[in-house]
């Protein structure tokens, strides 16, 4: 296997009509908080979790939990930090 950065994608890519297609990464991040917003709109902000990684710095974990219970509006975040 070749880990290479020829491989290794630089952009996003969409799926429409059962395919992928380059994007622009605005277009992406626009779709993917689209997608939240729905989801939110639809089922209420209790139907979103995330999960944080504890290898991660403890400022990312902290921007994790903000957004979770900030922007989207729940209390369901947790992480690994008891493995």
């Amino acid at each position: 296997m070749n880990n290479g950065t020829k491989e290794r994608l630089k952009t996003p890519l969409i799926r429409e009509n059962g395919k992928h297609r380059p994007a622009s990464w605005e277009e992406a991040l626009d779709r993917v908080a689209a997608g939240f917003r729905a989801q939110v709109e639809k089922h209420a902000p209790r139907a979103f979790g995330m999960f944080s990684c504890s290898k991660t710095t403890n400022e990312l974990n902290y921007v994790a939990q903000k957004f979770v219970r900030s922007v989207i509006g729940t209390n369901n975040i947790d992480s690994c930090n008891r493995t």
